[in-house]
């Protein structure tokens, strides 16, 4: 098991090396992007990636804090279901309410278990997880967005 520090310091190795990999991939509208904090720029929904010891996720997260809201959101997404599964190239799970810490949020995501950020051999296969994921999601994005507007952000 690594102590606190360490296991840390590997998190933000992994996450630079991702960064670093990803630099040179534009954006779908050709623009320079931080692939690891996305900015939707639609207030409270976020694109997320992360890995623990063990499983790696990927979701579209909807964490506004009314409730109606982000049930609006999410049934806006649902009206993108199709558009967003052929860009993404497979189904994703779809979770109207999912609670973490007293905290309930929707999501739409991809898991690939039996992986560690704590291991090192393991890295390449998270980016190659991630990698199509976060692109394929960003193309979905550069037409989708506009369909947000008029729902209270």
């Amino acid at each position: 098991m690594f102590k606190r520090d360490e296991a840390a310091r590997l998190r933000q190795e992994f996450w630079t090396t991702f960064g670093k990999y990803m630099s040179p991939v534009p954006s779908a509208e050709g623009e320079k992007i931080n692939w690891i904090n996305y900015r939707t720029t639609i207030k409270h929904v976020y694109f997320r990636m992360e890995v623990n010891q063990q499983v790696a996720t990927i979701a579209v997260t909807l964490q506004h804090p009314d409730a109606e809201i982000r049930a609006l959101h999410f049934q806006q997404f649902e009206t993108l279901k199709t558009m967003l599964h052929t860009e993404l190239q497979e189904a994703w799970v779809w979770q109207l309410h999912h609670s973490v810490e007293d905290k309930t949020f929707s999501r739409i995501y991809k898991e690939l278990p039996g992986v560690s950020v704590f291991n090192k051999e393991q890295w390449p296969e998270l980016i190659s997880f991630f990698k199509p994921r976060i692109i394929a999601l960003d193309r979905f994005w550069e037409n989708a967005r506009y369909t947000f507007n008029g729902i209270d952000n």
